[in-house]
C-alpha cells in the first residue's frame, strides 16, 4: 500500500513518526500552516515557520525516506489578529518556494469578516500563483461554514478542480459533491472522522476528487490513520486499486495541478533513486 498524506502537521510530530509511517507505506506528506497552539504575535514568527516548512522538514523527512511538501497561508484562526495582517504581503516569497504545492489552510474558524477578507485574499493569491488551495471548514457550526466556503470559492472565480474543502463529515460532504471542488476528510480521534465512518462515505460517494488525510498535529492523533483506513477499504470490500487511488493517485492528481511533485525518497539516507514506473511523481520546472 502507497500513501500520500494530504495533510499532516509534521513540525508537531517525531522521528519516530516518520519512521512508522514509512514502515506504513506513507512515501509522501503535505503539510499545510496551521495553528502552532500558542498564538504568534508578529509577522517574523510566520516568516521562520514558513522557512522550517520549505527547509528543515524536508530535510528531516527524506532522512526517513518520506518526500515532504507543505503549502503556506495566513490561517484562519489568526487572521483575527491584526497583528498577523501582514503575513499577506510576504506569503507571494514563499509561495514561489519549489516544495509549495498549495495555498493553505485558508478558510473560516469563527466566520469573522476578517477571516473572511484573508480567505479571499489567499485565493486570490491561489489563482496568481497557480497553485491549488486547502481549505479548513470550521469545527463549529459546519454546515454554515462549509456553505459560506463554497460561496466565496465560487465568488473567486478560482477552478473549483483546484480547491480541497477539508475536515468534511456526513452532514458537510453532501454540500460539496457536485460543486467541482474536491472533498477532505480528516480522520483523527475524538474530534473529526474514523476509518469505519469514511468507508460509509466512500460506498455512498466514490472515490473520485476524494482526500483521506490524518490531519496528524500536536492533539490527540495519529499518523498512522491513512494506512488505518486503507486497511478499513479493503475489511469492506473496495478492492487495492480503490485503495491505491484513494490514498495515493487522488492527491497525486489534486497536488499535481501545482507541477512541484518531486520523485520519492526511498533511500534510508535521503537520496533520490533512479525514476522507475510507481516511484516517481510529477515534477515541474524549477
Amino acid at each position: 500500500m502507497r500513501i500520500l498524506d494530504p495533510h499532516i502537521h509534521m513540525t508537531s510530530r517525531t522521528t519516530d513518526d516518520y519512521r512508522a509511517m514509512r514502515a506504513a507505506g506513507v512515501r509522501c506528506v503535505v503539510e499545510p500552516s496551521f495553528w502552532l497552539g500558542q498564538p504568534r504575535t508578529s509577522v517574523g514568527s510566520f516568516a521562520d515557520y514558513f522557512a522550517s516548512l520549505v527547509g528543515w522538514e524536508p530535510f528531516r523527512a527524506a532522512r526517513f525516506g518520506i518526500a515532504h511538501h507543505c503549502a503556506v497561508a495566513l490561517n484562519p484562526k489568526e487572521a483575527n489578529d491584526p497583528r498577523c495582517a501582514g503575513v499577506l504581503d510576504i506569503l507571494p516569497r514563499y509561495l514561489a518556494k519549489d516544495s509549495v504545492v498549495a495555498v493553505g489552510e485558508i478558510g473560516f474558524d469563527s466566520m469573522t469578516e476578517a477571516e473572511a477578507k484573508a480567505f479571499t485574499a489567499q485565493l486570490e493569491l491561489a489563482v496568481a500563483e497557480g497553485l491549488p488551495a486547502l481549505v479548513h471548514t470550521p469545527h463549529r457550526d459546519k454546515v454554515a461554514g462549509t456553505s459560506a466556503s463554497l460561496e466565496l470559492v465560487a465568488a473567486s472565480g478560482i477552478d473549483p478542480g483546484t480547491v480541497v474543502l477539508d475536515h468534511l463529515n456526513e452532514v458537510t460532504v453532501g454540500l460539496v459533491a457536485g460543486t467541482g471542488c474536491w472533498m477532505g476528510f480528516s480522520v483523527y480521534p475524538d474530534t473529526k472522522m474514523d476509518p469505519v465512518r469514511v468507508v460509509r462515505i466512500l460506498r455512498e460517494y466514490g472515490t473520485e476528487r476524494v482526500l483521506v488525510n490524518s490531519a496528524a498535529d500536536w492533539g490527540h492523533s495519529d499518523p498512522l490513520l491513512t494506512r488505518a483506513t486503507g486497511d478499513a477499504m479493503l475489511a469492506a470490500g473496495f478492492t487495492e486499486d480503490d485503495v491505491d487511488q484513494v490514498l495515493w493517485r487522488n492527491p497525486v492528481r489534486f497536488y499535481g495541478q501545482s507541477g512541484r511533485l518531486r520523485p520519492l525518497l526511498d533511500e534510508p539516507d535521503g537520496t533520490a533513486p533512479a525514476e522507475h514506473e510507481g516511484n516517481s511523481i510529477l515534477r515541474g520546472p524549477r
